[in-house]
């Protein structure tokens, strides 16, 4: 059983996904749901790396918490600089050498500078380690690199070690 449904929860919110999508019960496209569920959950069992070790719960609250508030206030600084149409921000592209390697803790910092209102992940090189980040208000390049590494990579550097 375990071999045709790895993932039972996953199947199930793809098959729940399909009908809700579909807008209905029908035999047809629900057989068609459940076959992508059944097919979803094994491709989800391919891709899976394990179960990742959080080292340090309380590290990962704080930091939970600093980019909730990191949001609001980049949120604010965005909607400033829009509203503020005087003059365009001075956009740009920073270029941060980074110590982290775990694939876990590198997808968590992209979804952190994403979610950030101004800032995108652009590219990481994994060889030489550096990320490029693309800024909506770029200021000084020192400032931003402290900020990734000081506030993000070092909190997911001990969480994920």
């Amino acid at each position: 059983m375990r071999r045709l449904l790895p993932h039972p929860l996953v199947s199930a919110a793809l098959l729940a996904l399909w009908l809700l999508l579909n807008q209905t019960l029908a035999p047809g496209p629900a057989l068609v749901g459940i076959v992508v569920a059944l097919l979803g959950g094994r491709a989800y069992d391919r891709l899976e790396q394990g179960r990742p070790r959080l080292r340090r719960p309380g590290i990962a609250l704080r930091l939970a918490g600093l980019v909730l508030v990191d949001v609001a206030r980049s949120n604010l600084a965005v909607a400033r600089l829009i509203l503020n149409r005087r003059q365009d921000p001075p956009a740009g592209f920073i270029r941060i050498p980074l110590a982290l390697r775990d694939p876990r803790a590198l997808a968590v910092l992209a979804a952190i500078l994403t979610a950030t209102p101004g800032s995108a992940w652009v590219e990481f090189d994994a060889e030489e380690g550096w990320l490029l980040l693309h800024v909506l208000d770029l200021g000084e390049e020192g400032e931003w690199v402290r900020l990734v590494k000081d506030r993000y990579e070092q909190p997911l550097l001990e969480i994920f070690a």
